[in-house]
Order: structure tokens, then sequence, then C-alpha cells
């Protein structure tokens, strides 16, 4: 088996396939994990990969779990011995002290690797209109360049409200480890001098400006050279612009620069003309457009009556309608969306907030029963139908309704939109092998993303490599 360049840990199921598909469609194979391989079975059954990826739920969990999660992660990452190891969190940076905290895995991730003087934070990603300068992160809705505090989506996100788009500040909250800054005009220098100026910096981390290619490549040569002087992989905490950024490098490195795939090629249709099945736990304002334009083509919504699914005496009934209302919909040649909500401002939000609080549930919770009941539908429509492509629109929902399909890897088949391309998966079960999924964050893809997943294409080759391994 080649040598990894790299590994990472997706903080949820939507980022993992977006950072997949940042070093896939750079030439660069990457094979994302819901599990750790066994470094043996790895070696095994993908001797050629180049990157490797774990998709996680770390973004959903409290922060006194996050030890608890990661650290055996971590030590199985170590066990690669990849030249950089990466924890992968959303490019819009959400996060709060009390759930999903990115201090506090900086924190761990300081102790874990004791050896390592300065832990690198890149959250910019140009290619998804994600932008850091001078430490502010901005990002963008609506064709509308915002800084964070301002963003119509993230600053009134359910779980965590971005409220600070000074992402020192924003940590200042997580670590009390002081973060230092590589700014934007600090990163314009020759490779030296971008090295000297960071080699001077004295703060444990270090946040780094990313406004476009020029300082994005400039990070990326500044980590690759950090990766390859050490003894031990590389820790870094960052968006896909880590990717990005190290993807870059290689491509214009001799002896690392690889061919870049053609997804164009000898494509098939692959039960495109089949209808598609969308489950939908996202409560953003992009995600309620795009049903809305799915709607207007022909699409059959079906909102989830989520009060009867968490009472015993009606579940098993709404479970039953449910998949009715699907088997009706897919025998007639419809596709058809299943959701929570339509965009922030929905009255069920808050509805199902009162029935969880009836019920005893704590809010951090939410997450994990919504992304279940949408993997238990999905996996009843799978075996109920011939459906094989499905998306799940929601980062904090998808993680945990992929794992109840019983999907031990997947890997990118064709781009849809930047950081939600449409995925092969790999399963023991016959009936989940071979599945098409699209794994969509909230605030991600086009306004007719769910039109554009039904209509691509996948190509012979990738067939054939997904059954072969």
């Amino acid at each position: 088996m080649k040598h990894l360049r790299l590994a990472f840990y997706g903080d949820d199921f939507t980022g993992s396939t977006d950072a997949m598909e940042m070093l896939a469609t750079r030439g660069y194979r990457t094979v994302l994990f819901l599990e750790p391989p066994n470094p043996e079975e790895l070696k095994r059954n993908y001797p050629d990969v180049d990157c490797i990826g774990i998709a996680g739920i770390s973004r959903s969990l409290p922060s006194g779990k996050l030890e608890e999660e990661l650290a055996p992660i971590f030590e199985q990452l170590l066990a690669y011995q990849p030249s950089v190891i990466h924890y992968k969190v959303c490019s819009t940076f959400d996060s709060a002290p009390e759930i999903g905290s990115i201090g506090r895995v900086i924190d761990i991730g300081k102790r874990m690797f004791s050896n390592q003087q300065v832990i690198p934070v890149l959250a910019g990603a140009p290619p998804l209109s994600r932008y850091t300068v001078f430490g502010q992160h901005f990002a963008a809705a609506g064709g509308t360049i915002h800084r964070l505090d301002r963003h119509p989506i993230m600053s009134v996100h359910p779980a965590t409200p971005m409220d600070e788009a000074d992402l020192r500040l924003h940590l200042g909250r997580q670590t009390e480890l002081p973060v230092g800054l590589m700014s934007v005009l600090e990163l314009e220098g020759d490779e030296e001098e971008v090295w000297q100026t960071f080699s001077g910096k004295e703060e444990p981390v270090v946040l780094f400006d990313s406004l476009g290619r020029r300082d994005t490549l400039a990070s990326g040569k500044l980590l690759w050279v950090m990766a390859q002087a050490a003894d031990t992989p590389l820790f870094v905490v960052g968006s896909s612009g880590v990717e990005f950024a190290l993807a870059e490098v290689w491509q214009s490195t001799s002896g690392l620069k690889r061919e870049l795939p053609d997804y164009t090629a000898n494509h098939v249709i692959a039960e495109a003309a089949e209808p598609i099945v969308v489950l939908s736990g996202s409560a953003s304002d992009t995600t309620r457009r795009q049903i809305e334009v799915a709607e207007q083509e022909g699409f059959i919504s079906v909102r989830l009556p989520l009060p009867e699914f968490l009472n015993p005496d009606t579940a098993e009934a709404a479970m039953e309608k449910l998949l009715g209302s699907a088997d009706e919909a897919l025998q007639n040649g419809c596709d058809i969306i299943f959701y929570t909500a339509k965009g922030p401002k929905d009255p069920a939000i808050s509805a199902m907030k009162e029935k969880l609080a009836a019920a005893g549930i704590l809010p951090d919770m939410s997450g994990q029963l919504l992304g279940q009941l949408l993997g238990r539908i999905m996996k009843e429509i799978i075996m109920r139908s011939r459906t094989r492509r499905f998306v799940v629109a929601g980062g904090d929902t998808s993680g945990f309704a992929t794992k109840e399909l019983g999907i031990s890897a997947m890997e990118i088949a064709v781009p849809v939109a930047p950081g939600a391309p449409l995925n092969l998966c790999y399963s023991s079960d016959s009936l989940v092998n071979g599945l098409e999924l699209a794994l969509k964050g909230g605030q991600l893809g086009q306004e007719d993303y769910f039109l554009r997943v039904k209509k691509q294409m996948v190509t012979q080759e990738q067939i054939k490599r997904r059954d072969n391994d």
C-alpha cells in the first residue's frame, strides 16, 4: 500500500463528503469510511488510495463527550501514519462551547500531538465561497458575501448560532489556548519570508487567513513543509480548505501531481430514469428553496409528522402511513421529498422543541433522534422498492441517518454542487452496496440541486471498481 498523504475525521457526514470531493476531483483517490478500518483491511482492500476520511458526528456532540469520541479515532489515524491528520470542520465554523466545540478538539489535539508546537487552523475554503480576512470569517448566501455574524443562515442556526465573526474570539470562548494569526498580508511574501513570519508566532494555535488561491496555496506550502519535516503526522484543524490547499501544492509539485479525473467519460445512466428519494432534516433557508424548486418540477413533498413518531402509541402507524406514501409515489414514477421543516421560521421547529422538552429529551439529542428516524425510513424504502438514489439534507442529521444503513465506506461518483457530490456506497449488505447517496449540508447546493442529483450519471469504471472493492 502506498503512503497515505492525508487522513481526516469529518465532524459531520456532509462535511466529510465535501473534503473527499476536494481531494478526489483533483486526482487524489479518497475513500470515506464510516468507522476507522483495520490497517490490514485498508492495505488489502484499498491499496491505491491516496487519502482516507472518517465520517463523524462530533459537531452535534456535547463538548463533554468529544474526548470519548475523538481520542480513539485519533489513535487509529496515527496508526495509519499519514503525512497529515486533519480534523475537518464546517467551512462556516459553526460550533459552541457546549456543543461541537472546536476549541475543545484543539485541546485534545494539543495533548495527543504533544510534540507539535503549533496547531494550524485554516477555516476558509474559497471554492465554497468561504473566506477569512484578518481573522474575520465570511460566507456566501443568496449570491452575496456576508460577515459570519450577519449571515442570514448561520447567524440563526438552530443549534449553533454564530454571533462572532472573528474566529480568534470565537475560539477564545472554547479554549484557553491563545490563538495567533497569519494574515493575508503575511502570506504574500516568498516562501522563505512566509516561513520566517510563521516561525516567529508564539501562540500555540495559529489561524490562517484565506481569501483566494494565492494565499491559500501559500498556506498549503507551509503546512506541507511542516508535515514533511515532522517525525509524526501533522495535526491540522480546518475546513475543506485544508484539502484544497494541500491538493493545490501537490498538483504543483513534481512527483506528486496527478491526472485530473474526467467525470464526463463513458457515462451511463445508473437508475437515473428511476425516481429518487430526498430526506431532509435541514431547517436552512437554502434547503427550503431547494424543496420549493423541486415541488415546482413535480416532486411530491411530505412533511414528517414528528410528534406522531415521538409518541409510542402512534409511531408505528405514522411509519406505515409514510411508507405507503413512498410506495405510491415511487410506483407511479414520482420523486418524493420527506422533510421536517421549510426554513428556520417554520413553526414546526418550535413545536418540535416543545415536544422534546415535554418528553424529557435534551436539545442536543434532537439531531440524533431525527437522523435515526430518517435512516430507518430510508432503509425501509430500500427494502420495499428498487430505488437506488437518495439525498439526505442536513449536516447534523445525515451522519446518524447514514449509520442506520450499514454502509462501510463511500467514494465520490459525480460532482453535483461544491461540497455536495453524489457518492457510491460500499456495504456487505447487497441491498445497500452500490447505493447512490448525496449528502447535502443545509447551506450547500444550487436551487435546483435535487433535480441535478436526479440527472447525474456514474461511469462503468466506477461501478466496476466498487464491485471489485
